[in-house]
């Protein structure tokens, strides 16, 4: 029937949905089966009609919440003028906002570490989608070659979780603060240095 069919499907999307928002605050090794269930409002017996594993939820969950970081970027990307997006979204991820809100942030700070220790499939999980943030960047760069704004990109969201998780790590307060603030600057900083040398060479290249 019908209605079991969408029923089902909804059950699980709010299990990935719970589930994403959980291991976000508490770690991917934080929440057991039973744990990630309750926190849909389900008991665990259940959780083999929807899923293989705890992994294959894991990845489920991860995707989800990078999902989300992607579609936040996008969204706040069209909000701006082409020359101001990459700040925009740098400024956006380096905030307190994000910093004291791990639950509905990117799961890259919260989880990467976790995963590193994981399974195959969250790891792949997590790859996968870090490709899509790096585009996402990479779209906002200012004209730079493809591979010259692949590295731009990926350099930047490795500083921009660091510094997130090192934010985290010592609390609210001046030293955290100054930790993001560094973080802005550095990636934004090392950018536009980089794009003044890139039109400083054009201009000389031209006759």
């Amino acid at each position: 029937m019908r209605y079991v069919g969408d029923h089902r499907r909804q059950t699980h999307s709010r299990i990935v949905e719970s589930a994403s928002y959980g291991l976000r605050q508490n770690g991917a090794e934080g929440l057991s089966v039973v744990e990630l269930m309750k926190l849909a409002g389900l008991t665990h017996g259940g959780f083999y009609n929807h899923f293989e594993s705890r992994a294959a939820l894991v990845g489920e969950a991860i995707a989800f919440a990078m999902d989300q970081m992607v579609e936040r970027w996008k969204k706040l990307a069209n909000r701006r003028a082409s020359g101001d997006r990459f700040e925009t979204l740098i400024a956006d991820y380096l905030s307190s906002r994000h910093r004291d809100n791990p639950r509905q942030g990117c799961a890259l700070p919260a989880l990467a570490a976790d995963v590193a220790r994981s399974s195959p499939s969250e790891q792949r999980a997590l790859a996968s989608k870090l490709e899509e943030m790096i585009d996402i960047l990479v779209e906002v760069l200012p004209a730079e070659g493809l591979q010259q704004a692949r590295q731009i990109a990926t350099s930047a969201i490795a500083t921009m979780v660091g510094s997130i998780v090192l934010s985290r790590a010592v609390g609210a307060g001046k030293l955290s603060d100054g930790i993001l603030d560094a973080g802005r600057m550095t990636v934004c900083g090392r950018t536009y240095k980089r794009q003044r040398r890139t039109a400083k060479a054009m201009s000389c290249d031209k006759p």
